[in-house]
């Protein structure tokens, strides 16, 4: 044990020798320990239940690159001269406004693809990477929506406390980056690799709660994601629900402390309702919305906050060069001949984030660099619970999205309703 704490600490220091930012805590720091002086943590913090709902495969220049132009200039825009080189020659591909809802191929967002479209902070491999029979020059990683497209969406980034530089974890794809959020890290994993009998056994978040007696559920629309830890598999299916409880208990006010949500992961373009391409946009979007809402008319809703984001970027273009993150632990990337080198020093492409609850800050945007274990921070922070990594250890928990003093959405704002546009569903293919 004494030697993997030293090979971490000295892999670690290698790491900010080669330029990724200091990593001041180690895995076990607790928030009191890390925060600065007079920051809440635990009681201090007035919350009683928090939700996290993460959506599929979508970049923040691709879904709220235009919020800048639509009533909240401090988020930044995606430049008017976005643009990616034309893999065929010729003018290059600028970003445009996408009138289809579901794309017409699945975009590369692999470990290799994704470090192919970052192409070493270049930002312009995107259209490279996603060349395709349907789309030979790779122009639907260009494509973005605005408020017509996504009105439910703009209105609540709009309104809410959000953030201009999250990050999603690795530049990679759902599995390594959702693994970040539930357990600072990928264990080395750098694709969707599902688990052995006896692997992914390394603590997460849900042995944390449970051994704080923190009450948690996790709420799945289809397969559990959590399912692929196997604490939750094997000793914790009980904390395991269908979809239908999370509206049941957002109405009868008993939701637990902790709830993660997970929304359809496979189906049909119209009815898979996380986004991942090529479903249907405003399916995931009339999803959330109805998560939101339910949240907004729950009793709880006063001691409540929501936090909405994407696993990753989807092979969506983004202008925003990812930077350098912590080193998580000693684990290297699990590297296979022929794929791009890397390591877990660098975030992955932006996504959208938003922070829904009475004590978000009004039309606020954070400019910190944030990650998926953020958000896994906070949940450390409001109920004391050491940290699973140095990842999460030294991630800043979002509290400056919050204003606990003075809660201004006592009363949730009203919001567009998320309405399903029935001819570009129909485009879509069958229902």
């Amino acid at each position: 044990m004494k030697r993997r704490v030293l090979l971490a600490t000295l892999l670690l220091a290698a790491s900010a020798r080669a330029g990724a930012p200091p990593c001041p805590f180690a895995a076990g720091a607790r928030p009191a320990d890390t925060l600065p002086a007079g920051a809440p943590h635990g009681s201090q913090i007035p919350l009683d239940a928090i939700v996290v709902l993460m959506q599929e495969n979508r970049s923040f220049d691709h879904y709220l690159g235009r919020l800048h132009f639509e009533g909240k200039r401090a988020s930044e825009g995606e430049p008017r001269d976005a643009a990616n080189p034309n893999p065929q020659g010729g003018a290059p591909v600028a970003a445009f406004h996408q009138r289809r809802y579901c794309e017409v191929a699945d975009l590369d967002h692999s470990w290799n693809g994704t470090h192919r479209e970052w192409n070493g902070g270049a930002m312009d491999g995107f259209t490279a990477a996603n060349v395709d029979a349907h789309d030979p020059t790779g122009s639907r990683s260009m494509g973005y929506y605005d408020r017509r497209d996504l009105p439910f969406y703009y209105a609540l980034y709009r309104k809410f406390a959000t953030g201009d530089r999250f990050f999603c974890s690795l530049l990679s794809q759902t599995f390594p980056n959702r693994f970040y959020l539930l357990a600072g890290t990928s264990f080395g994993h750098i694709r969707n690799d599902f688990p052995g009998p006896t692997e992914f056994a390394q603590p997460t978040i849900f042995n944390r709660l449970d051994d704080a007696g923190v009450a948690w559920k996790v709420y799945s629309s289809q397969f559990p994601f959590a399912n692929l830890f196997a604490y939750v598999r094997t000793t914790r299916q009980a904390n395991v629900m269908p979809i239908a409880q999370y509206f049941a208990d957002a109405a009868n006010g008993t939701l637990p402390q902790v709830a993660f949500v997970d929304p359809i992961f496979a189906d049909r373009p119209t009815r898979e309702n996380d986004e991942h391409p090529p479903a249907n946009v405003q399916v995931g979007q009339e999803f959330a919305s109805r998560v939101v809402k339910a949240l907004f008319t729950s009793p709880q809703w006063r001691r409540a906050a929501l936090f909405l984001t994407y696993d990753e970027h989807g092979g969506f273009f983004d202008h925003v060069p990812p930077p350098s993150a912590c080193v998580p632990d000693a684990i290297p990337p699990m590297l296979e001949p022929g794929d791009e080198p890397g390591a877990f020093d660098r975030y992955g492409i932006r996504v959208p984030v938003v922070v829904v609850s009475p004590y978000a800050r009004r039309r606020f945007v954070s400019h910190e660099a944030h990650d998926h274990t953020s958000i896994l921070r906070f949940i450390a922070t409001r109920f004391d619970l050491p940290a699973l990594t140095a990842r999460d250890a030294s991630a800043d928990p979002m509290l400056e999205f919050f204003d606990f003093g003075h809660p201004r959405f006592r009363k949730p704002p009203r919001l567009p309703k998320a309405q399903i546009n029935p001819k570009r569903l129909a485009q879509c293919g069958p229902p």
